[in-house]
């Protein structure tokens, strides 16, 4: 068997939101997905508003990652900030996961990046215990606000 890390490219609209799909059924979200190919090529190849990786086992794409740069103001520079993180379930506990999250530790570090983080379901309690046993800090003081659709429209106008 082999395994590798690797970055989409154009051509993989298709793939990519295959993923957020599958994400999005796991996550009882599938309600909330209007991502299209046409406007995941515009947003993260032509636009470059993020990035996504595979994890790939025998040339089958089994899970991935999509990240894009934000920036603390309190460091001083930019992060990492991981908006999915995906495994296909009959190849999780293989490694894929962790692989995916030490290559984004990778490029974080390489671009001098201060941080790397993500959000993760309340409920979601197989991945919490991931994370926590991946070092990560839960960040309990904070809480995520979001404006959306009609109510983002209306505040900017």
């Amino acid at each position: 068997m082999s395994f590798e890390i690797v970055s989409a490219t154009q051509n993989d609209c298709a793939e990519i939101l295959r993923f957020i799909n599958e994400l999005a059924a796991y996550e009882k979200m599938s309600d909330e997905v209007v991502a299209t190919e046409e406007l995941l090529n515009e947003w993260i190849f032509e636009k470059q508003k993020a990035e996504v990786i595979f994890a790939v086992e025998d040339g089958k794409k089994v899970g991935f990652a999509l990240f894009f740069h934000n920036f603390s103001t309190f460091l001083g520079r930019a992060g990492i900030y991981l908006e999915d993180l995906y495994v296909m379930p009959e190849h999780r506990g293989k490694g894929y996961g962790k692989a995916l999250l030490k290559e984004l530790a990778r490029t974080a570090v390489k671009r001098g990046c201060g941080r790397l983080e993500w959000a993760c379901l309340d409920w979601n309690q197989p991945s919490i215990d991931f994370y926590l046993s991946l070092g990560a800090k839960q960040m309990d003081i904070w809480t995520t606000y979001r404006l959306t659709g009609d109510t983002l429209k209306k505040m900017a106008e």
